[in-house]
């Protein structure tokens, strides 16, 4: 967050406020979370933040649609989070084992389950996976390939987040009424004879590491080289 921009904060929740009592509506402060992003940079970290706006809590983790976000802008945390909760299902299996549950449908229930945990919305923060988090992702899935609850499909995390890419991107590509179709412009025609694409997309120019690792950034740049 910039220096120079802090009293916006108590600007725009005024603003929100106002709006809420004329629409006979009422901003709950007390349910209300403020997370502060800081750089990973030495020079990012050493920045003094701005003190709480209102009566709103400051986190640093703060969960978006189920996905676990932090104030550093890594999957760290999320991941934690999954792990714990898909470790806790892997109970629930092993007693549908002990009832007699057919290897087949173990292996239908841990998709639906435990894979559906681990790749919902991957599109959003695997791109922010560290190495440690994907070599965490891999041993658990690993585990469960030897305990038989998974085909070799679903032994491979990269694989499978770039399965979840592709899938994405097609959507988006496919359905012009998509809320992320807006970032894709038509890339203008020209008169060179160039490599053909599987789109015809203008790419995002990458402005910083933290770019890269947008979704959208990531599929237009896939197999460019």
């Amino acid at each position: 967050m910039v220096v120079s921009y802090y009293h916006t904060r108590d600007d725009k929740v005024s603003n929100v406020k106002a709006w809420a009592a004329t629409n006979n509506l009422q901003l709950n402060c007390s349910k209300s979370r403020e997370i502060v992003f800081r750089s990973r940079r030495i020079r990012g970290r050493s920045e003094q933040s701005a003190p709480p706006c209102f009566d709103i809590k400051r986190v640093d983790k703060l969960t978006i649609l189920g996905v676990l976000v932090n104030n550093s802008l890594t999957a760290t945390d999320h991941v934690s989070t999954v792990l714990v909760s898909c470790t806790s299902l892997m109970y629930a299996l092993r007693v549908l084992r002990s009832h007699g549950l057919s290897e087949q449908s173990l292996k239908d229930v841990f998709q639906a389950t435990v894979v559906g945990k681990l790749l919902y919305c991957a599109p959003a923060w695997s791109g922010f996976c560290s190495a440690a988090d994907c070599t965490r992702l891999y041993s658990f899935l690993r585990r469960c390939d030897k305990l038989g609850y998974t085909d070799k499909h679903y032994s491979d995390i990269s694989t499978m987040f770039q399965e979840a890419d592709d899938a994405l991107f097609r959507t988006i590509l496919s359905n012009t009424s998509h809320v992320l179709h807006t970032f894709l412009s038509e890339r203008p025609e020209t008169t060179y004879s160039l490599r053909t694409r599987s789109y015809n997309k203008l790419l995002i120019p990458k402005t910083s590491d933290l770019g890269d690792r947008h979704f959208i950034v990531r599929s237009l740049y896939k197999n460019l080289y």
